[in-house]
C-alpha cells in the first residue's frame, strides 16, 4: 500500500525494505546538476584564453571536435557544445561539415581521476591535432603555453593567476568552465595515452549555464522543516557549486574539496562533514566515503540522489539510494527509489509518504504486540486459577482473524503531522517497551473480567456457582458462557485499544483515524458480539448467548481500560519522547 501511495507522487520503490530507510532519512547528500538546477545546459560563451572574443568560433570547433568524436559517454556539456555548433555552421561556412572534413585517429578516455578527456583528429591535408578538454585546473596542469594576445606565450605563474581570475568571474556568476588546449602534431597513431596529455597550449575556454530551478529553494527549505539537512556532493567547481547553493538556499561556508577530503581520517572527516553543506570537486570514491562517513561515524540515516555512473558507488553506500527515471543504467540498478521527475519537490512528497507508510506499519505493529503479549499474559493467569480453559484453540483463532480483518484498513489510516515532522527511524526496542508497558494493562481488566464471568455472570446463567456443579451440562455451559464473555471482551478490548493507542492526541477528538478503519473496527467488533447469538453457528464455535447484565460489565471495563490506558499512554509518552 505505501508503495503504490508512494507511485502516485511520482516515487517508484524498487526495494520495499527501502520505505523506512526513505522516511527515516535525516541527511540527504545529492548531485547538484539536474537537482538544484534545471539540467539544461546551455554553452553561453566559447572564449579565447585572453578573454577577447565571447564567440570565437576556433574555440568552437576545437570542443566540437573533442565532443562529437568521442565514443564514450556524451554528458549534457557535450550535447550543448554539439547543438551550439550545428547552430553555428548555417553562420558561418568555417563550420560547416566539420566531421565530414575531419577524421578521428584517437582517443584517450575521459576518467574521474585526470577529469580530462582528448581526441586525436587528422584534415584531408594530414595535419594532426591533439584536443583536450576538462576541468580548468586539471587542463592548466598539462599545459606548458597559453594563446595570449594572439601570440603563444609560456604559461609563467602571472598568466595562469590571470587566467584563474577569468574563470572564477564566471564561476561566481553560476557558470561552469571547462578549459581547452591543443598539441598540433602528436606523436603517431596507436600510441596514444594519457602521457600525451603534457606540454599543450591553453587555447581557451567554454561557459556553460545551468541556472537554479525555481522550486529548488523552497524545496530545501521545506526538507529542512521535515528535519532533512541537505549536503551537496558534486565533481563541479567550487566557485560554481557556491554560487548554485546560495541562491538555493544551502550555505556553501565551511565548504570542503576533494583534495581535502583525502588529507583527513574518517574521525576528521566526519567531525568537519557535520557542518558542512557542500563538498566540490569529489571523485566518486571520495563521494562515496563522505555517505560512508556520515553513516558510520555521524550515526545518520544518509540518502544519496545521483542520475550519473559517477554515482552509483556513494548512493550503493547509502542507507536509500535515489535515482531518477532518465538516469544511466547502472545509477537505477543501484537505485532503491527511482523518481518519475528530477525534483526535490517530488523527493520531499515522496519523503512524507514513506514516513506515513512507517508510522502506519509500527503503529499495527506496537497495538497488535502488546495486545497479544496482554492476552498470553491473561491465559497465563487464568491457567493458574481456573478449572477449565479460557477460550478454546479454535475461539483463538477466530479472534485472531477477526481482529487481523480489522486491522486491514491500518495502510490507509491517518498519520499525525507530528510525526511526520521528524525522521523516525527502527527501533526494535521500543517495541520491546511499549509491549511491556502497555500489554499488562488490558490484563488487568481481563482478569477483572475472569472474576466477575466466573464469580457473576456464569452462576447466574447456569443458576449455581461452579463448585455446586455436578452435571455435565451445566459444567459445559459454564465453560462456554465464560468462554463467550472473555471472546467478546478480548475483541472489544484488542479493537479499541487500537483507536486509543493509534495517535499521542486523544482519539476521535485530537487525531481521527481514516473512515475505512472506523468503519472495518466497528463491524468487526459488531461481528464477533453477535456471533454467539447465531443460532448452529455459535453452539459449533463453542460459544454461548450472554445476558444482559454482562454488557453493563463490558461498558464499565471499557471505560475504564480507556482511561488507565490514556494514563499509561501519557506516563510512557513523558518517559520516552513519543508514542509511536
Amino acid at each position: 500500500k505505501g508503495a503504490l501511495s508512494m507511485s502516485k507522487k511520482k516515487t517508484i520503490v524498487k526495494n520495499l525494505n527501502a520505505i523506512q530507510n526513505f522516511g527515516a532519512m535525516n541527511i540527504l547528500c545529492t548531485d547538484k546538476t539536474g537537482t538544484l538546477t534545471c539540467d539544461k545546459i546551455v554553452l553561453e560563451k566559447y572564449i579565447n584564453a585572453d578573454g577577447s572574443n565571447d564567440e570565437s568560433k576556433r574555440i568552437l570547433r576545437h570542443a566540437y571536435f573533442n565532443s562529437y568524436f568521442q565514443t564514450g559517454y556524451k554528458n549534457l556539456m557535450d550535447l550543448a557544445i554539439i547543438r551550439k555548433t550545428e547552430e553555428a555552421e548555417a553562420e558561418d561556412p568555417r563550420l560547416v561539415d566539420l566531421s565530414e572534413h575531419y577524421v578521428k585517429v584517437d582517443e584517450i578516455p575521459f576518467d574521474f581521476e585526470r577529469r580530462l578527456m582528448s581526441v586525436v583528429v587528422a584534415d584531408r591535408s594530414g595535419k594532426t591535432q591533439l584536443i583536450t578538454k576538462g576541468a580548468v585546473e586539471e587542463v592548466l596542469g598539462i599545459c606548458t603555453c597559453v594563446e595570449y594576445d594572439g601570440q603563444v606565450l609560456p604559461l609563467t605563474d602571472d598568466l595562469r593567476d590571470r587566467v584563474l581570475e577569468r574563470v572564477r568571474g564566471f564561476n561566481d556568476d553560476g557558470m561552469r568552465v571547462v578549459a581547452v588546449a591543443q598539441k598540433t602534431n602528436p606523436r603517431p597513431a596507436g600510441s596514444f595515452s594519457t602521457a600525451d596529455e603534457s606540454d599543450m597550449v591553453l587555447i581557451g575556454y567554454l561557459a556553460f549555464l545551468d541556472p537554479p530551478k525555481e522550486s529548488a529553494a523552497a524545496a530545501v527549505a521545506r526538507l529542512s522543516e521535515y528535519g532533512v539537512g541537505v549536503k551537496v556532493l558534486t565533481g563541479d567547481n567550487e566557485g560554481v557549486a557556491a554560487a548554485v547553493c546560495r541562491k538555493v538556499g544551502i550555505d556553501p561556508s565551511g565548504m570542503l574539496l576533494g583534495s581535502e577530503v583525502d588529507g583527513l581520517t574518517d574521525e576528521e572527516l566526519a567531525a568537519r562533514a557535520e557542518g558542512c553543506q557542500l563538498f566540490a570537486k569529489l571523485s566518486p570514491l571520495q563521494k562515496q566515503r563522505v555517505v560512508s562517513v556520515l553513516r558510520e561515524q555521524g550515526g545518520h540515516t544518509v540518502g544519496f540522489m545521483g542520475d550519473g555512473i559517477n554515482d552509483a558507488a556513494a548512493m550503493r553506500a547509502s542507507d536509500c539510494g535515489i535515482s531518477v527515471d532518465t538516469a544511466v543504467d547502472i545509477a537505477k540498478e543501484s537505485a532503491d527509489i527511482i523518481l518519475l521527475k528530477k525534483d526535490l519537490m517530488v523527493l520531499g512528497r515522496g519523503i512524507m509518504e514513506g514516513r506515513r507508510t512507517y508510522g502506519n506499519t509500527i503503529k499495527y505493529i506496537k497495538t497488535t504486540a502488546s495486545s497479544n503479549f496482554g492476552n498470553v499474559f491473561s491465559v497465563l493467569v487464568a491457567s493458574a486459577f481456573l478449572p477449565f480453559l479460557p477460550m478454546t484453540a479454535l475461539q483463538l483463532l477466530l479472534l485472531g482473524v477477526a481482529y487481523t480483518v480489522s486491522c486491514t484498513a491500518i495502510p490507509w489510516d491517518n498519520v499525525d503531522e507530528e510525526f511526520l515532522r521528524e525522521p523516525k527511524t527502527w527501533d526494535a526496542k521500543s517495541i520491546v517497551s511499549f509491549m511491556l508497558w502497555l500489554g499488562p494493562t488490558s490484563s488487568v481488566f481481563d482478569i477483572l473480567t475472569y472474576a466477575a464471568m466466573f464469580f457473576v455472570i456464569c452462576p447466574m446463567v447456569v443458576g449455581a456457582p461452579f463448585a455446586q456443579l455436578t452435571d455435565p451440562a451445566q459444567i459445559a455451559l459454564f465453560a462456554a458462557v465464560f468462554q463467550s464473555g472473555w471472546f467478546v471482551e478480548s475483541m472489544w478490548t484488542q479493537t479499541f485499544v487500537l483507536h486509543m493507542l493509534r495517535t499521542e492526541h486523544v482519539p476521535f477528538a485530537g487525531s481521527r483515524p481514516a473512515a475505512s478503519l472506523t468503519v472495518l473496527t466497528l463491524a468487526g467488533v459488531a461481528v464477533v458480539t453477535a456471533l454467539p447469538y447465531v443460532p448452529g453457528l455459535g453452539a459449533a464455535l463453542g460459544l454461548s448467548p450472554l445476558p444482559l447484565p454482562f454488557f453493563g460489565l463490558l461498558f464499565a471495563c471499557m471505560a475504564l481500560y480507556l482511561l488507565l490506558c490514556g494514563a499509561v499512554k501519557a506516563l510512557y509518552v513523558r518517559r520516552y519522547g513519543t508514542l509511536l
